[in-house]
This record gives C-alpha cells, structure tokens and sequence, in this order.
C-alpha cells in the first residue's frame, strides 16, 4: 500500500490567531480528484494556504508529498512547492510577458538552465492544455479561460505530483468553467492528483467525486446528493 499523498491528523488551521478549522483529519492518496467546498469564509482557502505553507501548521500533524508541514523550515518550502502545482483564481501571470516568457521566468526560479530543454517542457505542458498555438501572446490577448489553462500549465512545469486549484472557476462563465474542469479531469485521468476548492456546486453534479465541506471551523465528507 502507498502513502497517502496527504495526510492531516487533528490538525488545526489558524488564520493568525484566529481558529479557521479545527480538529481535521483528512488522507488523500495518489491519482484521487477531490473537492473542497464551504461558503465564503470557511476556511478553504486557508486549508489550501496550510498545505502549501503559506500558513504554518502549528496544531496537530500534517505530511504533503513526503514534507512534514510542523515545523517546516523555510529554506524547504521552495521544495515543497517545486511538488505542487497551484492554481489561483486570478491567473496570476505576469502581464507584461508573454506566456513563453511567463513559463520561462518559472523554470528559471526552479533550476532549469538549458533552453532547449525549457522549450521542450513548455510546448509539451501547454500542448496538454490546448494552448500551443498561443505560446507567444501577451496574457492581455486571450481570454480568461484561455489565461487559466496557461496557468494550470505553468503548475504542471515541474511535473508536480499533486496539484492544488484554488477557485479556479471562480471568475469565469460556467461554459468556460465546465471547460477548465474538464481539463482538470483529464489530467487527473493521467495519474495526477488533484485538490480542488470551489463554491460552483453545479460543476459537482456534472462531474462528481469524493467531496469535503468546510463548515462550522469544521471539515467532513459529504455524499453527493446532499451536497446544497
């Protein structure tokens, strides 16, 4: 039996001193597609900061892609990330690059030196999104489906093996939604795993998989059907 990808044991999330969510317990194993869901405010975005150190886990016991989150050092966290792929709900591209430019900048930050091989990386990463043909538009010139596909390429950079989506529907139309999710599934489909945060429950009931609510400072499972 593998480990577990993910692993939360009685763990705490604070924002500051504030409790977010207490008491979580959660495993993820390799190759799983899962949903965080919860309203505004309930803690999925901070869970997702925890899991990928931007908040420090304090409280309890927590191991992502073979880091211990208590007591990660901060000279590590560059490591970690380099495991993760994280997608936002803004993109965040640089718009004074192009989007070559902005997966450059990205292997460069991570150890990549040889420009061929940077190239190679980069057409195979955005061929797998659809985005090949738009190598060297400026992320002003496509649309903001387009710039979430650019940006769940760039996660996929340094063959991650886990990826946190963070919102990454939340500001497109639910045409272009539904085709960023089935992105998603597709590369979920091809091994990776895939944690995803997301108020847009009409793309649960197209696409169903093992679901956690955020709610109360709490987190638990949900059935599908339940989900409202």
């Amino acid at each position: 039996m593998s480990q577990p990808i993910l692993s939360l044991k009685n763990a705490t999330i604070y924002q500051e001193d504030k409790t977010i969510l207490s008491n979580v317990n959660l495993e993820v194993n390799r190759g799983e597609f899962l949903y965080i869901i919860g309203k505004t405010g309930t803690g999925k975005s901070s869970l997702m900061k925890t899991l990928y150190a931007d908040l420090p886990l304090t409280e309890g016991e927590g191991h992502i892609v073979d880091f211990d989150l208590v007591g990660l050092k901060d000279n590590d966290i560059p490591y970690l990330r380099r495991k993760i792929g994280i997608v936002f709900q803004d993109f965040k591209l640089l718009p004074d690059r192009s989007i070559k430019e902005n997966m450059i900048f990205v292997l460069k930050a991570t150890g990549w030196t040889i420009k061929e091989e940077m190239d190679r990386k980069i057409d195979e990463v955005l061929d797998k999104v659809g985005m090949k043909q738009y190598v060297n538009k400026m992320p002003h010139q496509i649309s903001g489906g387009e710039q979430q596909r650019v940006a769940i390429a760039r996660a996929l950079l340094n063959d991650p093996e886990l990826i946190l989506a963070d919102e990454p529907t939340g500001n497109l139309d639910p045409q272009t939604s539904t085709e960023v999710l089935e992105v998603l599934r597709k590369i979920n489909e091809n091994g990776k795993t895939i944690i995803m945060a997301t108020h847009d429950y009409a793309l649960l009931m197209k696409y169903p998989a093992k679901t956690l609510k955020c709610e109360d400072a709490k987190i638990f499972e949900v059935v599908q059907r339940t989900v409202s």
